[in-house]
């Protein structure tokens, strides 16, 4: 399984749904960072994404987006690939 990293905050709702999410399908670590508790790690997350919001996902290298991309791309099928990758 791919490294699942997911910058995040401590108050996020977005972000307990999408880790509940990556949880309910077999993911058993992720990686998170925190952006409340070091700043300079929004920033480092909005120049490699082009967002400001929390969750921000990574599946192995691949940048997918918040909480409804995420769920978007379970309801799709194409989550389950991602992870199995």
């Amino acid at each position: 399984m791919p490294k699942v990293i997911m910058y995040c905050t401590a108050v996020c709702p977005y972000c307990v749904a999408a880790e509940r999410l990556l949880v309910s399908k077999g993911v058993g670590e992720i990686e998170k960072i925190r952006i409340d508790l070091d700043p300079s790690q929004k920033t480092t997350m909005m120049e490699k994404t082009g967002r400001r919001t929390v969750p921000q996902i990574y599946i192995g290298q691949t940048h997918v987006g918040g909480y409804d991309d995420l769920a978007k791309l379970d309801r799709e099928g194409g989550l389950a690939p991602l992870l199995a990758s």
